[in-house]
């Protein structure tokens, strides 16, 4: 089939653009909650003094409440993707932390004095008023993303595994459940099946699950067959080893209910997540504005110094001052990486990259001192501004390399799944330079994988600050 042979030709992941309503969408959200919050607080003001020339005391109560509410909302997981969840189930949830930041307001403006002579009708009318509005900006919200996707549009295309009793009711469910946004475009046949599903088309069995949901880039593969097929569920994980779709396990659970067991839902269907997106919707957004700012400033500051390194770099040997190497990207599409030039100008044999040695006659003596303080990776700084890498993340390696390791390296192209960076939670660690054995490559992608599955902002600020302190200097960079 062209799918297979597509694959093997091209040797290359395909790229899965996150949605960019997602994102929007969780924005709106946000900025809508903290809206609620100050709007009630003056409403109810209103309601019981009808006048909204609000005391000082009442807006410090106010900002100091809404305070609370946004550290509370954003150290929980509420803003995570609701395409799975229920409405009631994420306003229970949005009610409770709001509960627990108006109680924890309370506190502090009674044991700092900043209550006063505060109204404590006033109080219950605003907790009772945001109760309402965090359900109605909810309700809008969704109402909002299901029509963007009866347009077509912010839509997740899926397929799944295996024809048993639990497939077809992951089929019809997200058929009729249009909110969620998930388009089922058939399923793959196992040996164990023992039907079929007659509402979408058969598209192959084990052998092309793959290379069609590397060519079609499908975000979602669901596998629905039973616990006792276990070999044929690691059949289809060893199938998409090298895939960055999200792969949803789906077992016989519908009649279970089961302790100690994280098991979330996708339209009410019970799913194990065995492997999810780290940065979609809020957390990307988040991590490219913190990439677009800190490499714009970044780079104002350090022009100077670019220039400086320009000037070394050619009187150091001919040659151009900058050059571009190929690297895979997130998704593993392929991407070009700028560099300052630190070796003499050579030629490489077709396909093959030799990785700098320690004392490589290569490299100039300019050329060496750039490689041991990082100073020529700074024009990466603008393919952050390109958007094709973040200041932080795992290092890009050459594309030769990731096909030969991603054989030996257990979960090795897992490490694609964001964008890679300039520095790395591996890199500050020590596991730089070069990787001349299986183990030293294996080390550093479990680091890369732990920054993947523990992301966050102040991880990210976190690895800069040490970058910036005692990352420019390595013994193992040459």
């Amino acid at each position: 089939m062209a799918f297979s042979e597509l694959h093997r030709s091209g040797g290359q992941l395909r790229l899965r653009t996150p949605s960019k309503y997602t994102a929007l969408f969780n924005v709106m959200l946000r900025a809508s909650d903290l809206g609620v919050l100050v709007l009630t607080g003056m409403i109810a003001y209103w309601l019981r003094f009808e006048t909204l020339d609000i005391p000082l005391d009442y807006q410090r109560n106010i900002a100091a409440g809404t305070l609370f509410a946004v550290l509370v909302f954003n150290t929980s997981s509420l803003y995570q993707s609701w395409r799975g969840s229920t409405l009631s189930a994420e306003y229970f949830r949005a009610a409770g932390l709001w509960t627990v930041a108006f109680a924890a307001g309370l506190l502090f403006a009674v044991g700092l004095k900043l209550a006063g002579d505060v109204s404590r009708v006033w109080w219950g009318a605003w907790y009772a008023g945001a109760l309402v509005g965090l359900g109605g900006v909810r309700l809008l919200c969704r109402s909002s993303a299901a029509l963007v996707r009866q347009q077509g549009l912010d839509l997740r295309t899926a397929v799944v595994v295996g024809a048993t009793a639990e497939a077809s009711r992951i089929v019809e469910t997200l058929k009729r459940e249009r909110w969620a946004g998930i388009r089922v475009q058939g399923w793959f046949s196992t040996p164990v099946d023992n039907g079929r599903i007659d509402s979408i088309p058969r598209l192959g069995d084990m052998t092309t699950l793959a290379a069609y949901v590397e060519e079609r880039r499908i975000n979602q593969v669901w596998i629905a067959l039973p616990l006792s097929a276990q070999s044929q569920i690691d059949t289809a994980l060893a199938a998409l080893r090298h895939s960055t779709a999200d792969i949803k396990l789906v077992p016989d659970l519908f009649g279970l209910r089961l302790l100690n067991h994280s098991i979330g839902q996708i339209a009410g269907l019970p799913v194990i997540h065995l492997r999810d997106s780290p940065l979609d919707g809020y957390g990307h957004l988040v991590k490219a504005i913190e990439d677009k700012v800190l490499a714009s400033l970044i780079l104002v500051l350090i022009a100077p110094l670019l220039v400086l390194i320009a000037i070394g770099v050619k009187l150091s040997s001919p040659g151009p001052v900058l050059f571009r190497q190929k690297r895979h990207g997130r998704d593993g599409k392929v991407i070009k990486v700028w560099k300052f030039r630190s070796m003499r100008v050579h030629q490489e044999a077709e396909g093959k990259v030799t990785q700098a040695r320690k004392q490589d006659t290569r490299i100039t003596p300019f050329g060496a001192f750039l490689r041991r303080t990082s100073l020529d990776e700074l024009p990466q700084f603008w393919n952050v501004l390109q958007g094709t890498m973040s200041i932080v993340g795992p290092r890009p390696h050459a594309i030769a390399h990731n096909h030969e390791y991603k054989e030996v390296v257990q979960d090795y192209m897992q490490r694609h799944r964001i964008k890679p960076g300039i520095t790395g939670w591996a890199q500050v660690n020590g596991l730089r330079g070069e990787t001349d054995t299986v183990e030293k490559m294996a080390a550093r992608v479990e680091y890369d994988l732990y920054y993947v599955q523990n992301w966050s902002l102040w991880f990210d600020l976190r690895i800069i600050l040490i970058t910036a302190i005692k990352g420019f200097f390595d013994k193992h960079a040459y």
